[in-house]
Formats: structure tokens, C-alpha cells, sequence
């Protein structure tokens, strides 16, 4: 209802007269501070010399006036420190924001609630506990001391060489004046939720169970494929909300749309994905799919379960089924699933031609080609959209996390077991498994053309006539096309169900009585991790990929020995074409199996190793977090947020392996660093 125009004229004089309260009562206030501003100055002056690090937020301002009551402000620095230490970094970074005056106390606390995520203590008996690690294995020994600690952390702002994506004026400018490490803060809880997602398994998940990813996820920072990589990084601008590795950068062969930049182009440097992504969205995780028959495709998952993918679209890849012209398109930018957004997700896998993801349930999706039984759905039909994996007694299972191979599928559940599934050749799923009733050119790209094996060819359906197939796909176009799919195969006698064990989830029997909690599916081996660091690999044993000093596949889980004659606990580990990595629980790295272009970082000299080898990136300080393998590069994640590369994707023509001509004779074959890049530095 309209005000008459005496009610607005009130109105308008009861403001008037409110503003000039105020502004006599500020007055009033900058006459009293006048008065009495040279015995204040005197007090603060005999005060000065008085001063210890207890008193340090005594003469702070304070940002809102009732921050002065809170319990905090009143702490000491030392106590202050023991409280903040069991804060997530979230939490931290909210501390900071809302009680600006604390951020310069904050800043001499950093070393106390980042060695709590990185060494282990002893009590008085000398017992060593975990102090704030959660990790399966028993927490991380990445750093022996507050001084190594506060090394790391200088360390972390110029790893990677200068990015130009590190912090505020006002971040600079504190440092200058303080230059003694109790400089602001405001950059230190984007390196905190680098460190407590590499160390903790913390996630910032907002959809999650418990907030935390499975501590030995695979693609929690990088992910790759034999032809392209997903590496997480600092977003910011449009796409993301902020530093701590909450966007992403891909690059290598982008023919099929999987860079996700809209182009179907290589790309030779790690770049920022810009659209499609939305405003305040934070990626926690990436899966890069793909094989040796030149196809790929990439997943992204958020923090609030939502599923993004984009390039090959062949088989249902994607998720997304059919678009409007009854065609599987490829996708050359990310594009939400759909037929996911109902369901929280936790995980996601992507395999050559096929793909999965765990929601908060517990609960398995697949979808992709399926010819090899690697959907897991008890048949070799190719699912278009999502389908949940009910077989096998998996319904009722808790799944923590999975991991997806060529043709296989591994998953680990919350009480420790492994289920695998898919395409048994070579012992990929470790565990004896029936025939498949069709095996007529049933098989995998391998890269040495071994005799009785595919080469460069994916698995196919049974052989029919061109004719036939014609009116299949014909069939397909007609309707929503799966069923019709299927119709049109019933009436040619030719279907794809099939009893064979391979097609539906079974558990892994010769591991039962070991609590697992990582799994990981290479091209045509695999690798389990207990929970006190023991690594179990079985498989193709071809360039000594198993690490137990042979070229001798295994068809059941074996532990690495030398690990254990080495007193060795892993903590993160990658299986990749032939060739595998390992992080232990002191951020040393690992590799074996094939090594030649220096694709595992271990020099041009060395074609294969059968046994782990030490890989040295040329910093005695470096500790790594992190590896992700390939087919001829690998990747390997440091503590500070850097990265190295190991051997490379040949792109726009050019061969496999390193291409930097500027590369001294002895440093051929050694891990090169990703100058300018740093995966918590974000957007100044």
C-alpha cells in the first residue's frame, strides 16, 4: 500500500535526525581520543620492552567490536596453538576472516598445525601415535621437526618456479614487514587443504558421509592416460572458488575433445579449463580414460557430488546416451551427467571405453562399453547411461572407492575387501574366473604385439555382416535405441548375455584376511594396498610391471617383497601400461616395470627394472604425495604443490618421450619440472 505523503515525509525526518546522531556521537569520540592520544602512546611505550609472544594480540586491533568477548582472542599464542591445531583447514581459514585481528597470531601458529599433519609424536614410553593423521597406515613421517616443518613451508611458496597465481598485495606486504614467518596468514589455509587432502584423505566434500574422501583414492591430484592428463590446480576467476587446487588443467593429444577446451586440438603445456564448469564449483577429483587404440575421455567430480565428462563419446562413454540426432557425440567442453543428479558421488573411475563412480550410498554406477564384462552387470551389453552394480552381492556391500583398467574394474569396500570384475586375461582381476561363451576377437591393444593378442583394436561383440549391422544401427535410431539395440541382436540370434564370472562382481577370496584400502587397475596388471603399506600386485608380469624381480605374470595377489625387506610402507601407488609407482609413507617415490624414454623418471640407460626403483628428481629436500602413470609419461605430485613430469606425450606430430632440446646430455630421462605451475597456488 502507498504512503501518504506526510508518512514519507516522517520518515524522511526520522532518518535525518538518526545520521546526525551518529555522526555527533563519532565526533564526541574523535575529540576523547585527541585528549588522551599522547598518554596512550606513553603507556604503549613503557609497555613495549614488557611484551612476550603471549602478549602479542594485547595491542592488535580488533575487526568487530564483540570479537574482543570471544575465548580465542583471550588464548595465549601457545594455547592458541594447540587449538588450532586440531581445526580443518576450512575451519582455520573461517577463524581467520572472521577475527582479522587474530590473523597476525595466526601466522606464528602455522608450524603447529602443519606438523600435525605431517609427523607422527611419541609419547613418554616412546610409542609412536598419529597426532592428527588419519591415514589407514599408520599417518605419514614427512617431516621430523618444527624446523623441517617451517622449511616446507617457506619451500611452498616458490615451488614450481613463480606462478604469478600466489597470493595478495596485502599477503606481500605483510611478509616484508614481518619478515620473521609471523606474516599474515591469509595464503596458509589454501596450502593446508593441499596438505590435508594429500595427507588425510580431507576433502572439503560437502555431500560426503564423513568429509573425506578414501585416503588412497586414485586421481585425487592428477590422473593419465596413454595420450592426455588431468592435473588439479589453483581455480579462480569464473570457474572455481579459490586456491587449494580447485580447478583443473589438462593437456597432451586432444583429438577426441578430452582437454575439454572445445577444440579438437593438442595441447603441448598444462592450461586452465575455463567454462562449462559454473561459478564456485570446487573439483576434487579427476579420472583420465583412454587406451592404445586412440580414444579418451575425462571425469570430473565436485565437492558437491556432481559428475562432469567430456571426449569420446563411443559406447556410451560419457553417460549422457543419445543426443538429439539419436547419436553418441563426443563432447569437446565438461557437461554435467544428467542421469547422476539425483545421486551424490564420492568417486569416479574411468577405464579405455568405459567409466564408473561410487556415490555417498555406497553404491557402484557403470556405464561404457561392455564386452568384456567390465560394467560389472552380469552381460557384455555397452550401457549408454549410468546402471547401478547390484550383482555379485555388491548391493549389499559399503564401497569406499574404485578403480578402473583397460578392461577391468576393481573396487574396495568400507570393511576391506576387493571385488573385481571385467576382462580376466593376463590374471588382471586375481582371482580364478569361468570363459566367456562368445571369445571371438575378444581382447586388448597390448603395446609389443604379443602373439594371440589384439593389437591396436579394442574389444568387439561377436563378428557379423555389414549388412546386418546396418540394420542394427538402423533398429537403434528408431526409438530410445538400447532396447532396440538388443532387439535387433535377438533377431540375429546373436546376444550378449553371458554366464561367465568375468561379467558380475566377485570378491577376491586369496585376499580375505587382509584389510585393503586402495586399489588400483593398470592397463593389464593391478595393485592392492592393506592397511599397514603392504602393496599386492598380479597380473602381466611383462618389463617386470609386478615388481617381484621377474617377468612372470601371477594370476593371484603377491606382496612386494622388497618393500618389506626394505622396511618400506606405501602410502600412494599408480599402475599405468607395464610400468608402475609408489609413494611410502616418507614421500619417497618408487618405480618400476618399463622405464625406456624415461618414462619413469629413472634415466635413458634403463629399458626395465623388475624391482623398485629409488627415483631421484635432483632435490634432497623434495617429498612427494603423489603419482599418476601412463603409458609412456608418468607424474609425480611434491608436498610443496609441485609437479614433475617423467618421459611425455608426443603432440601435433611429434614422438613420444621428452621433447625439450634444451635438456643437458645427463639430465635426459630424469623427472623435469612443470616450471610456473603449483597446484594450491591460486588466482592473486
Amino acid at each position: 500500500m502507498a504512503k501518504t505523503k506526510e508518512e514519507r515525509e516522517q520518515k524522511r525526518l526520522e532518518a535525518k535526525a538518526r545520521a546526525e546522531k551518529r555522526k555527533a556521537a563519532k565526533e564526541a569520540a574523535k575529540q576523547q581520543r585527541e585528549l588522551n592520544g599522547d598518554d596512550a602512546e606513553d603507556a604503549a611505550a613503557t609497555a613495549a620492552g614488557k611484551l612476550n609472544s603471549n602478549d602479542l594480540r594485547k595491542n592488535l586491533p580488533i575487526s568487530k567490536e564483540h570479537n574482543s568477548s570471544l575465548a580465542v582472542v583471550t588464548l595465549p599464542i601457545d594455547a592458541l596453538s594447540r587449538v588450532m591445531r586440531y581445526l580443518p583447514a576450512r575451519e582455520w581459514g573461517a577463524v581467520s576472516l572472521t577475527c582479522t585481528g587474530l590473523n597476525l597470531t595466526l601466522g606464528g601458529c602455522r608450524v603447529s598445525h602443519i606438523s600435525s599433519r605431517l609427523m607422527r609424536r611419541q609419547d613418554e614410553e616412546g610409542k609412536q601415535s598419529t597426532c592428527g593423521s588419519m591415514c589407514l597406515v599408520g599417518g605419514l613421517q614427512l617431516c621430523v621437526s618444527r624446523k623441517e616443518a617451517q622449511e616446507i613451508l617457506d619451500r611452498s611458496f616458490l615451488s614450481g618456479g613463480e606462478t604469478g597465481r600466489l597470493v595478495s598485495k596485502k599477503m606481500k606486504l605483510s611478509r616484508k614487514k614481518h619478515p620473521n614467518g609471523d606474516a599474515d596468514a591469509d595464503e596458509y589455509p589454501a596450502y593446508a587443504r593441499y596438505v590435508e587432502e594429500a595427507t588425510l584423505g580431507y576433502s572439503e566434500m560437502q555431500c560426503s558421509r564423513d568429509a573425506l574422501f578414501p585416503t588412497h583414492v586414485q586421481g585425487r591430484f592428477a590422473s593419465c592416460s596413454p595420450e592426455h592428463t588431468l592435473l588439479r590446480m589453483g581455480g579462480g576467476g569464473n570457474t572455481t572458488s579459490g586456491s587449494g587446487g580447485s580447478g583443473v588443467a589438462s593437456w597432451g593429444v586432444g583429438k577426441r575433445g578430452q582437454l575439454g577446451f572445445g577444440k579438437r586440438e593438442d595441447g603441448p603445456e598444462p592450461r586452465l579449463l575455463l567454462s562449462k564448469i559454473g561459478w564456485g564449483i570446487r573439483i576434487v577429483q579427476v579420472a583420465a580414460g583412454g587406451g592404445l587404440v586412440r580414444v579418451a575421455h575425462s571425469l570430473l567430480l565436485t565437492s558437491t557430488g556432481r559428475v562432469l565428462s567430456f571426449g569420446t563419446a563411443q559406447y556410451g562413454a560419457l553417460g549422457h546416451g543419445y543426443d538429439a540426432g539419436k547419436q553418441l557425440s563426443d563432447c569437446l567442453r565438461p557437461r554435467y551427467i544428467d542421469a547422476l543428479k539425483n545421486d551424490k558421488c564420492i568417486c569416479v573411475a574411468a577405464g579405455e571405453l568405459h567409466s564408473g563412480v561410487v556415490t555417498i550410498d555406497g553404491d557402484v554406477y557403470s556405464f561404457g562399453e561392455g564386452f568384456c564384462g567390465q560394467l560389472g552387470q552380469g552381460d557384455r551389453r555397452p550401457q549408454l547411461l549410468p546402471k547401478q552394480v547390484t550383482l555379485g552381492g555388491l548391493e549389499d556391500e559399503c564401497v569406499a572407492n574404485m578403480s578402473m583398467g583397460c578392461r577391468h574394474t576393481l573396487v574396495t569396500t568400507d570393511d576391506g575387501e576387493v571385488y573385481s570384475w571385467g576382462l580376466g586375461r593376463f590374471g588382471v582381476l586375481g582371482r580364478s574366473y569361468t570363459d566367456f561363451t562368445y571369445n571371438n576377437d575378444v581382447g586388448m591393444a597390448v603395446p609389443e604385439g604379443e602373439e594371440g593378442h589384439v593389437v591396436g583394436v579394442a574389444a568387439r561383440p561377436p563378428p557379423m555382416q555389414a549388412a546386418e549391422m546396418d540394420n542394427i544401427v538402423d533398429a537403434a535410431a528408431d526409438d530410445d535405441g538400447t532396447n532396440d539395440l538388443m532387439a535387433a541382436l535377438d533377431a540375429l540370434n546373436l546376444t550378449l548375455d553371458d554366464p561367465s564370472d568375468q561379467c558380475y562382481p566377485k570378491v577376491i577370496d586369496s585376499l580375505r584376511g587382509v584389510r585393503c584400502v586402495g586399489v588400483c587397475a593398470g592397463h593389464r596388471h593391478s595393485m592392492v594396498l592393506d592397511e599397514f603399506g603392504g602393496l599386492y600386485t598380479f597380473g602381466s608380469g611383462a618389463s617386470g610391471a609386478l615388481g617381484h624381480g621377474d617377468l612372470v605374470g601371477q594370476e593371484y595377489p603377491i606382496k612386494v617383497q622388497e618393500f618389506d625387506n626394505m622396511g618400506v610402507r606405501i602410502h600412494q601407488f599408480s599402475a599405468g601400461v607395464d610400468m608402475s609407482m609408489a609413494v611410502d609413507t616418507q614421500g619417497t617415490v618408487y618405480a618400476w616395470g618399463k622405464a625406456s624414454e624415461g618414462r619413469l623418471g629413472l634415466g635413458m640407460g634403463r629399458l626395465q627394472t623388475a624391482l623398485p626403483r629409488e627415483v631421484d628428481v635432483g632435490d634432497s629436500k623434495f617429498k612427494a604425495v603423489d603419482v599418476e602413470c601412463g603409458y609412456v609419461h608418468s607424474l609425480i605430485v611434491g608436498l610443496s604443490g609441485c609437479v614433475y613430469q617423467c618421459g611425455g606425450v608426443g603432440v601435433d606430430g611429434q614422438d613420444d618421450g621428452q621433447q625439450d632440446l634444451d635438456i643437458e646430455e645427463n639430465q635426459r630421462g630424469l623427472p623435469r619440472l612443470l616450471s610456473g605451475f603449483n597446484i594450491w597456488h591460486r588466482i592473486a
